[in-house]
């Protein structure tokens, strides 16, 4: 294996012209990890804040974006058994993904799912662990119960439409656009608010409120979602995109009977996210190989145009997930 391997870094915090290829040394494995001959990575709005200086990587971790990546295992560390060099598996990172080699814990990695390719395998680990972890995890989504997912055609917002729907949820969605709420529809969902033209509270009260929301938006939603929210419903928060400070009425907190929740995914600690890995490992991995579900591609750019996938992304305009191309 070559010692050196292209990267892609971050010279400063900035826009996404501040991302460039460079050359740095390829990582080893330490003990509990394998190396990754990475053949494509996820891009995803956390390698987005942490360009622009948001979003610090943990104080272990490599300071090079990509929280997830699909590959070939290369090398492997003391203590790691169940894979074996030469294995196609999909990983989340703790960084390092925009690298033509990665370093991960083996207990992160999760087997490539039968019939699926390389490319749609490294849009897996982010949004399935962050999902999984949120919605049903901490959110307690049964079947039967009604999910309100914002953003709905993101690559977030299309894995938690699929597994709602495949756990026998009701699925609600907002979207921006018509072409955005028919994309959700297909996907699975029952109902596609468009929140340019349609109160999704209003809507949420006449199917007789949301059981689980998941909300990236945060900000002026926060009261909104309180109030779209049934008896005992659970309001699930993951990202502050509209802002994390609010003027909340928390009465209908207790009057309610609610719980409001939320996780972020990369500071968590390497065994909860090894648990993580085998719940979907034994929950959501034998969906993907059945083709019952399947990740949304949006669209692929080449390692060398990195920041034109971040621009591209940052542009909102996307369905579904949008991943560089490493491997030659």
């Amino acid at each position: 294996m070559t010692q050196m391997m292209r990267a892609v870094e971050i010279t400063k915090p900035g826009g996404p012209e501040v991302l460039q290829v460079t050359q740095r040394p390829v990582p080893t494995p330490a003990q509990g990890q394998v190396v990754i001959k990475v053949a494509y990575a996820g891009v995803n709005r956390p390698d987005a804040l942490q360009r622009a200086g948001a979003y610090a990587p943990p104080p272990t971790a490599s300071d090079l974006p990509g929280l997830e990546a699909s590959g070939e295992v290369v090398a492997i560390g003391a203590g790691v058994s169940g894979i074996s060099l030469g294995d196609e598996v999909c990983a989340l990172l703790p960084g390092g993904g925009y690298a033509e080699y990665v370093a991960t814990p083996a207990a992160h990695c999760l087997p490539v799912p039968k019939g699926m390719g390389l490319k749609e395998a490294a849009c897996l680990p982010e949004t399935f662990f962050t999902v999984w972890s949120n919605v049903f995890m901490r959110g307690g989504l049964k079947a039967g119960e009604r999910i309100l997912i914002h953003g709905g055609s993101s690559g977030i917002g299309t894995t938690a439409v699929q597994l709602a729907n495949a756990f026998g949820a009701r699925v609600f969605v907002t979207a921006g656009n018509a072409e955005k709420c028919a994309a959700c529809v297909e996907l699975g969902a029952e109902r596609a608010i468009n929140y340019r033209e349609e109160d999704f509270v209003a809507v949420m009260k006449a199917e007789g409120g949301a059981d689980v929301i998941l909300d990236m938006v945060g900000g002026e939603y926060i009261a909104r979602n309180i109030d779209a929210l049934d008896m005992e419903g659970r309001l699930v928060q993951i990202a502050f995109l509209g802002g994390a400070k609010a003027e909340i009425n928390f009465a209908p907190l207790m009057a309610k009977r609610l719980t409001f929740t939320g996780s972020t995914l990369r500071p968590q600690s390497d065994l909860a996210k090894a648990r993580i890995a085998t719940e979907l490992r034994e929950a959501v991995w034998p969906l993907l190989a059945s083709g019952r579900i399947s990740p949304v591609m949006d669209s692929e750019f080449e390692f060398e145009d990195a920041s034109s996938a971040h621009a591209h992304m940052e542009a909102s305009q996307h369905i579904g997930k949008i991943v560089l191309k490493v491997a030659g």
